[in-house]
């Protein structure tokens, strides 16, 4: 610990993202990304925005990220989104820490799930919020009833990803609405990353609902985790608020060529829902398979699937896969340390995922590891 560190440095225990090994020949299943590559069209557009000469690096992108903000408003117009409604940043992480910052901080305690995105109380704690995690029923489903009860006058705010992660469950559109009318003074903020694999958007909730954001992301369902692109939407006047921020921190959140290939994704609504289709296909597909071997899996409506084998320690289990070169996610926190999350890969990833589990819970395995 050095002396030079401020005293916030000092109290942070940071976010601990997924593993990004460089091993050969990986199957990567740990971190949720897609399996599947961009739109094809997203390449050119980059190339195209790029030019031969790579000229336009030169110039700053645009601070507003207009172009994009229209694209999206557009892709959602039938939820009567305008482009003042949306919001802009680098990945979906930039722009929560955004919402924290500018939305979330009050006196009373923000509310979220005691098992949820890793990085919320992270960003409570650099941000000095006061929070407090209420906890999921013992299937994992979030009870909206227990931020119902709560008195209005004691909530700073609430939120949650929906589908929640790592569990992959999700709330159903009316229990957000109720959720809504219960705190119509509080800032609810419904974290949507993986919302695009079969679960119902709050977006349908905003033109109605002056204290609701939400926040999406491209890097799952649009293959574009590496470019970086996350947004929100909500009425101006949470939106200004967020714009505040952003312009006290960075102006230019999104480069050149990440806005051309975010556009360049939303035209391309067929890629879009075949590969979305694809990957729902497989997760069932896997849950079943999994199921058959006597895994719990626990519903998901997510790109991953969040599972415990009643009779296998999960730390072996996610050895044995990396010896394999399978690597999966392993939380080692209170109530889901027995529990492994697994992405959804393409169908010979899934395929190559089920070989090893059935050989790791066999005996034939058991016994050669025994010591």
């Amino acid at each position: 610990m050095s002396s030079y560190w401020s005293r916030i440095v000092r109290d942070l225990v940071p976010y601990t993202p997924g593993e990004q090994p460089g091993l050969a020949r990986l199957i990567k299943l740990n971190t949720n990304e897609n399996p599947y590559p961009p739109a094809p069209g997203v390449v050119a557009a980059i190339h195209a925005e790029l030019g031969a000469a790579g000229d336009s690096l030169r110039r700053y992108p645009d601070p507003e990220g207009g172009a994009l903000k229209a694209a999206i408003a557009h892709y959602h117009r039938q939820f009567s989104v305008t482009r003042e409604q949306v919001f802009l940043g680098n990945g979906s992480d930039e722009v929560l820490a955004h919402v924290f910052c500018a939305l979330l901080k009050h006196d009373r305690p923000l509310l979220f799930p005691d098992i949820t995105y890793g990085f919320y109380p992270v960003y409570c704690k650099l941000y000095d919020i006061t929070f407090e995690r209420v906890p999921l029923a013992e299937d994992f489903s979030l009870r909206i009833e227990d931020y119902l009860e709560r008195d209005p006058a004691r909530v700073g705010g609430v939120i949650f990803p929906n589908p929640n992660a790592p569990t992959g469950r999700a709330l159903a559109l009316d229990a957000i609405r109720a959720l809504l009318r219960a705190h119509p003074r509080r800032v609810v903020v419904i974290d949507e990353a993986y919302v695009d694999f079969g679960a119902e958007s709050a977006l349908a909730l905003v033109r109605e609902h002056s204290n609701l954001l939400v926040t999406q992301t491209f890097s799952k369902s649009r293959s574009l985790a590496g470019l970086r692109v996350g947004f929100a939407i909500g009425q101006p006047e949470l939106i200004t608020g967020l714009e505040r921020v952003k312009n006290s921190f960075n102006s230019y959140p999104l480069n050149r060529l990440t806005q051309a290939g975010a556009i360049a994704a939303l035209a391309d609504r067929a890629y879009f829902e075949r590969t979305r289709a694809d990957i729902m296909q497989s997760r069932e597909e896997l849950a079943r398979q999994l199921d058959v071997l006597g895994f719990e899996v626990t519903p998901s409506a997510a790109n991953f699937l969040f599972i415990r084998h009643p009779g296998y320690d999960a730390t072996l289990l996610a050895r044995h896969l990396r010896e394999l070169h399978i690597i999966v996610r392993h939380f080692r926190q209170p109530r889901i340390s027995d529990h492994l999350r697994v992405s959804v890969g393409t169908p010979e990833e899934c395929a190559a995922l089920v070989s090893a589990l059935q050989y790791a819970i066999s005996p034939t395995h058991r016994k050669e590891a025994a010591p």
